[in-house]
């Protein structure tokens, strides 16, 4: 069965009371609130808070079960010597292991001359008094690498928000500088914004130094390997800002 509806004949209802549209909010560039641009830059140069050094151990033998042995063996001493320094280590961490076979150059088939076995380690320090004695210590190890160090400051390091502070503080100078060549002021601030987000330059950069690559030379005449004097490289940060005020309408007249 079909149910059939029939349109109703009265008009529909209309209220009474009318919403208006909001009227558009106005330019805040106009003659009666008139606008600033200023860029707020610093640069600072800080001694840095971390270094970080690579080790490299490698392992060489026809047997691969040796190779693996070997390579195991250095990396425990290397391992207990770096934990040895205690708090001074900030972080230590193992990268890669690789095992891989060498083929001989010469005859038939895939004949295997030797195995290759690395490892690599990555130390972090925050006492760069005794960094220059670990590296010696270190290269001193047989078949060991060490790279390094590189000098940094942490992601977390006040100095980058003084940096952010000096910058947003040299924009409102010269805010400041602005409104009073035309003898008025800075009335309200309406947009801070750091350049580095917006695809420009890095907020906050720190430039990395290097002492080099040193190799492993075992003395056979000397327990100890002297100390390598390392000088810690200065690090820069750069902040960069820009910022949007309105001013009390100046007097031109």
């Amino acid at each position: 069965m079909t149910t059939r509806h029939t349109p109703s004949r009265h008009p529909p209802c209309h209220s009474e009371h009318m919403t208006d549209t909001p009227a558009p909010h106005p330019s805040h560039t106009t003659p009666t609130t008139p606008r600033v641009t200023v860029r707020g830059e610093a640069h600072l140069e800080v001694d840095p808070e971390i270094a970080r050094i690579a080790v490299t151990l490698t392992a060489r033998n026809t047997d691969r079960r040796t190779t693996l042995d070997d390579l195991n063996r250095r990396n425990t001493a290397t391992l207990d010597l770096i934990k040895g320094y205690g708090d001074t280590i900030e972080k230590l961490e193992t990268g890669t292991l690789t095992i891989r076979p060498e083929l001989a150059r010469h005859g038939r088939g895939e004949r295997i001359r030797a195995y290759h076995g690395s490892i690599q380690l990555t130390a972090t320090l925050n006492d760069f008094t005794v960094l220059g004695e670990i590296v010696a210590r270190l290269a001193d190890h047989e078949l060991t690498r060490i790279d390094g160090p590189w000098w940094a400051l942490r992601p977390t390091s006040p100095h980058h928000a003084t940096a952010r502070r000096q910058a947003v503080q040299e924009a409102l100078q010269r805010a400041r500088e602005y409104a009073e060549a035309l003898d008025t002021r800075i009335d309200a601030l309406l947009e801070l914004s750091d350049t580095g987000t917006l695809g420009g330059t890095t907020f906050t950069t720190a430039t990395y130094g290097g002492a080099g690559v040193l190799r492993s030379a075992r003395a056979e005449s000397a327990p100890e390997a002297a100390p390598v004097d390392l000088e810690p490289v200065r690090q820069n940060i750069d902040a960069q800002v820009e910022a949007a005020f309105t001013l009390i309408p100046p007097n031109l007249g």
